[in-house]
């Protein structure tokens, strides 16, 4: 068994996130993700750092896809849960960010991701499709599912999402607490 391991390197570039933010104002959410597959707006910064790449787009519904890789895995040689999470927390808020009008945005209120089969650099490619089954006023809920390119299930995942105003508008609830001087965290 070799003791002294070889070492790897990987550099990676991703472009500043600020007129994303920007157009969330005046974009609808579908827009604004048709921008990131145009190029014409730069796409997270976390997506650069694990190679998560958009490749579908629609109302309700997107894909993202990743290729495996030695720097995601885990101790135990395969794809780090996370990794897998993060792609499924993106097709996830995206499927329901597509749905949303200019000026409202959401964040994640919980995830939940069965994991079926081990992930490794021999799956190949893997894409996860998520899309949303309900967008409320204040909340969404989606689905997704994490397979191989031949179509085998290697996980599933769901969340719920909260929505707001953004530009500088307060969430209803915080606005609210704010209002009376109470911290809605506690």
């Amino acid at each position: 068994m070799n003791t002294r391991p070889t070492p790897r390197h990987r550099a990676y570039t991703w472009q500043d996130p600020r007129p994303s933010v920007e157009a969330i104002q005046h974009l609808s959410g579908l827009e604004v993700l048709q921008s990131f597959g145009k190029g014409t707006l730069p796409p997270p910064p976390a997506t650069a750092t694990l190679a998560i790449e958009l490749g579908e787009v629609e109302p309700g519904r997107t894909v993202f896809e990743m290729t495996p890789a030695e720097w995601h895995y885990n101790a135990l040689g395969t794809v780090h849960g996370g990794v897998l999470a993060t792609l499924a927390d993106n097709a996830l808020g995206a499927a329901v960010y597509s749905s949303l009008p200019a000026g409202t945005g959401y964040t994640t209120q919980g995830v939940n991701v069965t994991f079926l089969r081990p992930v490794t650099v021999d799956t190949g490619r893997i894409r996860c499709e998520g899309t949303a089954l309900h967008i409320g006023r204040r909340t969404a809920y989606a689905t997704a599912t994490i397979t191989d390119l031949n179509g085998r299930l290697l996980a599933h995942a769901t969340t719920s999402c909260q929505i707001f105003p953004v530009g500088g508008h307060q969430p209803t609830r915080i606005s609210q607490h704010a209002a009376r001087g109470t911290d809605p965290t506690a």
